[in-house]
């Protein structure tokens, strides 16, 4: 586990984590959160022995953690080949978030071109990607295994963006797009929220 991930939560919620207290939500008004997932994960997986594949998963998440730990980004969780972060929480950095992602998703590619799978030599990892910025409720969910879990729309539409994206597939969006208002986007679009 990343030193991120352990320190990043606040003393006072370990602390009360201890004492078999709850922890309040908490609500994050600009956040950017990012997913991604390995493609043709299941099929790779299905090509090598459980140990295998364990061992490739702990390599690639390494490289990764050590790419999260330059920026100013939090893990939040892996599951299987999936991976989710975010930053802007649960340090507050203005509008750094969106850079902070966009900076460490760069680096998650690059150290695809570099990296081998030990049993599939002759094959190479591909990665799907998706982030979105907006708010989000985090919190500590549960006692005796707690979770530091995230909630909110901006966590399904980056989710989202990530499984519909499509491989190789680039998407662009002008700077001040990004950090502009509401109104630079021309308003809110429905994404198949539901109501």
């Amino acid at each position: 586990m990343g030193g991120k991930q352990i320190s990043s939560v606040s003393r006072e919620a370990a602390d009360r984590l201890k004492l078999g207290q709850s922890v309040e939500p908490e609500t994050f008004e600009s956040v950017t959160v990012f997913f991604s997932d390995v493609v043709s994960f299941t099929t790779i997986a299905g090509k090598g022995t459980p140990l295998q594949v364990v061992n490739l998963l702990n390599e690639l998440y390494t490289i990764f953690d050590s790419i999260i730990d330059k920026h100013d980004v939090y893990k939040v969780e892996t599951i299987g080949d999936a991976y989710l972060c975010v930053s802007g929480l649960p340090n507050r950095n203005g509008h750094e978030h969106v850079k902070e992602i966009s900076s460490m998703s760069l680096g998650f590619m690059k150290s695809l071109k570099e990296f081998h799978i030990p049993y599939l030599p002759k094959e190479n990892l591909n990665l799907r990607i998706g982030f979105h910025t907006g708010s989000v409720v985090a919190g500590v969910v549960g006692l005796s295994m707690p979770r530091y879990c995230l909630f909110g729309d901006t966590v399904n539409t980056a989710s989202r963006m990530e499984s519909n994206g499509k491989l190789s597939s680039k998407y662009s969006v002008e700077e001040d797009e990004v950090f502009g208002t509401e109104e630079a986007f021309g308003g809110e679009e429905d994404i198949g929220r539901s109501p």
